[in-house]
């Protein structure tokens, strides 16, 4: 498929595949007639690609984790390791995230009542100007 397609199919630009391409993340593009062809596990890998970027992992990382794969299967265990560091890795930002959602719900609730007292306080106000 032309690159457009997988543009398209992806969300990634035109500009932003050829800059995978440059990097060694992305490797072994056919060109036909000078323009590149991608096959479907080229979407896949892309696909995963987006998946390790969207959870924080470093195009560096990312690098090295293509470089394995493209070795093949001598190289599982290595690429296995390296997603179980990230996987650990989210695995601590997500608790954080968690206790900074608490934290956050706290202080939401705090001002929720504090609007309840305002509210209170201005019809109080209101029916005593009223008299």
């Amino acid at each position: 498929m032309k690159i457009s397609e997988v543009v398209e199919r992806t969300g990634i630009s035109a500009y932003t595949l050829r800059y995978y391409e440059k990097l060694g993340l992305i490797k072994r593009i056919d060109r036909a007639g000078g323009r590149r062809r991608y096959e479907q596990e080229d979407i896949r890998w892309i696909e995963f690609i987006q998946r390790l970027k969207a959870t924080g992992m470093s195009l560096v990382q990312i690098r090295e984790y293509a470089d394995l794969r493209y070795l093949g299967y001598s190289t599982v265990t290595e690429r296995k390791e390296i997603l179980l560091r990230h996987k650990e890795k989210l695995a601590v930002e997500i608790e954080e995230l968690k206790a900074c959602f608490k934290v956050l719900n706290k202080k939401i609730k705090v001002y929720e009542e504090m609007e309840k007292k305002y509210d209170t306080l201005c019809r109080g106000t209101e029916e005593s100007q009223e008299d």
